[in-house]
């Protein structure tokens, strides 16, 4: 089976960290939302997104099924989308969920004879909706992962509380403390988590990643492949090829895609006075309320903090930004900032693609032409919002 997911609304209220991808390429719970549906339908998979990401995240051809790329699969929507025909949508008061056609137009569906779905879903809409869901999508995606298959050995070095833990070939875990009795622990392949670290589930440490020694980690944290996580670090999800290696917090957070925290930054994720928490909305250039008393960083593909940064409650950082020096930044620092809370000039992108190209380097991954294109085009996009 083919599939290809689309974007709809969701991509525009997820900015900025659906700049640089489709929505169906966030990460939340162990996989990405294609990788959760490629699972369950055991398919390949495209994306129907934004012109400019469309070269890195192409469409299949000859796909006749097309899924909403903000919603998390389960189930029971399995099987509502499996009793599909051609010609009729599935939907849930006037979000698509999925259509088989011949062709993906949103605008095509309205003629499509309509399947109401009863049940309840998880869809990904603002970008709090990450961190809110990574619990339940981490125990979701251990199931999918590990069901009817033994987990590798684990050193009697360590201690653990609870027995749902699934070590992947070539993970290594020494001398820590697993809590499995609020969550399931998935420790992926050949991710290790040094010595001394407390670790409570749900917890998931994605491939070539680590843990370094004497972290804390609490429930509903996700560690992205190809990472490295230290210091204390609460109900977070850092999608892949990122540092938050040195002490310093970060809870109720989203992290992107090659970003690093230096030592001892730190994010606040409730206010002085409890209340509900804000967050920087694109679409409205103005602050949204979350309704949320606890609600961190969200910080998008590419950036990067000094040491000893400090971060507000609800603090929305930028593609491809710089942050660094002493005091809080503001809550909003648009992308391809460069300064902090004394003040910013715009980060200009052969700088920044020098710095990006370094990053890349240690990964032994090239950075070509089409992320530099993806970014040039960020840059564009963007440039309305920096008005230093």
């Amino acid at each position: 089976m083919t599939i290809n997911l689309f974007d709809d609304a969701s991509w525009m209220s997820l900015r900025p960290l659906t700049f640089t991808r489709p929505v169906a390429d966030l990460r939340i719970g162990i996989l990405t939302i294609a990788e959760k549906w490629a699972k369950y339908l055991k398919a390949d998979f495209g994306f129907y997104t934004q012109d400019y990401l469309s070269i890195k995240f192409a469409p299949k051809p000859n796909a006749d099924l097309f899924i909403n790329g903000s919603i998390c699969p389960d189930e029971a929507l399995l099987n509502a989308i499996s009793g599909l025909r051609a010609g009729e949508v599935l939907y849930k008061r006037e979000v698509v969920i999925a259509y088989i056609a011949g062709q993906h137009d949103l605008e095509a569906v309205k003629s499509l004879k309509q399947i109401e779905y009863a049940g309840d879903f998880i869809r990904i809409v603002y970008p709090e909706h990450i961190f809110g869901n990574n619990p339940a999508e981490i125990r979701k995606d251990f199931k999918l992962l590990t069901e009817r298959r033994t987990s590798a050995n684990i050193s009697n070095t360590n201690q653990l509380l609870g027995d749902d833990i699934f070590l992947e070939e070539g993970a290594k875990a020494e001398c820590s403390v697993f809590n499995t009795t609020y969550g399931p622990i998935y420790i992926g392949k050949n991710a290790e988590v040094w010595e001394g670290s407390l670790i409570r589930g749900s917890f998931a440490l994605c491939d070539n990643s680590s843990v370094k020694m004497g972290a804390k980690i609490y429930s509903g944290t996700t560690i992205g492949p190809n990472s490295r996580a230290g210091g204390e670090i609460n109900n977070s999800v850092i999608w892949g090829n990122s540092a938050k290696g040195h002490e310093g917090y970060l809870g109720n957070s989203v992290m992107g895609e090659w970003c690093n925290i230096g030592a001892d930054t730190n994010n606040s994720n409730l206010k002085n006075n409890y209340a509900e928490v804000k967050l920087y909305d694109y679409e409205g250039r103005k602050m949204r309320n979350t309704s949320l008393q606890f609600c961190g960083l969200i910080m998008a593909d590419h950036a990067k903090s000094g040491i000893n940064t400090m971060f507000n409650t609800g603090s929305v950082i930028g593609v491809g930004t710089n942050v660094f020096g002493a005091g809080f930044p503001p809550n909003h620092v648009p992308d391809f900032s460069w300064g902090g809370a004394s003040g910013f000039e715009t980060y200009r992108l052969d700088k920044m693609f020098g710095t990006t190209e370094k990053v890349f380097a240690r990964k032994d991954i090239a950075f070509d032409e089409t992320e530099k294109n993806i970014l040039e085009k960020v840059f564009e996009l963007t440039e309305s919002y920096r008005r230093f």
